[in-house]
Formats: C-alpha cells, structure tokens, sequence
C-alpha cells in the first residue's frame, strides 16, 4: 500500500530503490511570482554570487514498499526558493544528493559551506541540490548518482564513480526538504585532506571562491558540538545512524 510520507522533523528512510516521475509545476499566483522575484532582486544584491540556475524540487514522496520510495519531481530554478519569505506563499521542496564520505577508520567527514554560499558556515555533508536531465535524458539513479559524485570531484577533489556510490538513506527535514544520502567507499584522512586542499585551489585558479571553507572528521554525534556554527538538519541524525550502522 502506498503512504504519503508526512514532512514532520527529520526522518529518515532506509532505501534499496528509488522511482522518480517528472511532474509539472503548480500554477503560482501573479502576485506571489512577483513577491518571489523581488525578493530575490534584494538576494542577489546582498550576495552577487547567487545564480538562478535550474534545480529540481520535490512534489511528492510516498512509501511503496519498505525500502522502497515513489518521488514525484519538478523542474524549477533557484529563485523559487525565494518563496519562503514571502508570507502566505508555499515553495515546494528543494531535493538535494549528498554523500557520507568514511575514513578508513569510521569517521565521517563533515563540510563547513564557504562565506560567498547561500548558508554561510553551516556544516553539512558534501553535495548539492539536485539538477534537472537535459537534452532528453533521463533523471534516474544512475543520474542521481553521478550527480553526488559530480560534488565530491568539485567540492573534495575525489574521483569516485556513480557505481561505486550507494544510496543509503532518504532524509526529509527542513521545509519538507528530501535528500538522497550515498554511502562512498572509505579513503585514508591524508587522501580526504589532499583531495580538499587541491579541490580549493582548482577552484581559486578559475577565478571561483570555493562553496567549502573547512572540513572536520566526526565519529560520533556528540563530536559535532565541537564544530561552531549552524548544522544542516540532516547532519546529526545522518551521523548517529552511520555510527550505529557498523
């Protein structure tokens, strides 16, 4: 039987396959689009290195089996997101991969997100939102999982293949948010710290700030306290599971 997954707190959801389905964009009200583009006027002013690139955001997670979730998708662009502050109207969820990258010793690296991002020095895993298939391809988790490694080579400077990626688990937390969480294979902490310290450089060599300005190594959920500064929602109940996983 099928059950609508509630957007309530942050749970989440141990997966073995995942069904995507492309759907249309809900009709937004004249008034509300033009509340949304003003406010994202005033977003870019304060911050020029946002851009509306095109994202895809989640209209619908439902439970088909155990281990298995039905989501519903549409293409939108960033400023969609500019919504939530506007009183009355609703965005739709943003749907973003991440990836719970292991150090050969069962730690678990954590990423600080850089003073030019959209969540300056939140800690998170490494990843990104989700974008939309083009000319003609298909979004799926092949796709998905090519994305999330995409983030590790930009943002860790590892090369890990789509395959080699699993995706472990499905969160849904902040503003309904959905994340697809992947498991990649465990690489040594001096390999993480070159890939990182590369990645930034590669990045500041095409005229770029990078989107990470820190990373840390955590074990358990009780080392995040160390870490200063804002938390992705997902992070501590991510880490508690993986810490409980082995």
């Amino acid at each position: 039987m099928t059950e609508t997954l509630p957007p309530v707190g942050v749970d989440l959801f141990e997966v073995e396959r995942l069904l995507l389905a492309e759907a249309a964009e809900p009709p937004l009200p004249s008034q509300d689009a033009e509340a949304r583009d003003r406010v994202w006027g005033m977003a870019v002013r304060a911050n020029p290195a946002l851009f509306d690139g095109p994202v895809v955001a989640c209209t619908g997670l439902e439970r088909k089996s155990s281990r298995i979730l039905r989501l519903s998708w549409v293409r939108v662009t960033y400023r969609h997101y500019a919504l939530r502050r506007v009183p009355g109207a609703t965005a739709l969820p943003s749907l973003f991969v991440n990836v719970v990258q292991p150090t050969d010793d069962a730690r678990v690296l954590a990423a600080r997100m850089s003073p030019s991002t959209a969540a300056p020095g939140r800690w998170q895993l490494p990843g990104g939102s989700v974008e939309p298939p083009q000319d003609g391809a298909t979004l799926g988790e092949l796709a998905l999982a090519g994305q999330a490694a995409r983030e590790l080579t930009k943002e860790l400077g590892i090369c890990a293949a789509a395959e080699d990626l699993k995706l472990w688990v499905v969160t849904r937390g902040e503003n309904g948010s959905v994340g697809l969480t992947y498991l990649a294979p465990a690489l040594p902490e001096t390999e993480l710290r070159a890939g990182f310290a590369s990645a930034a450089v590669a990045e500041r060599v095409q005229g770029r700030e990078p989107e990470l300005d820190g990373i840390a190594l955590v074990r358990s959920p009780n080392e995040l306290a160390g870490l200063t500064g804002p938390h992705a929602d997902y992070l501590e109940p991510i880490i508690r599971r993986f810490s409980g996983h082995r």
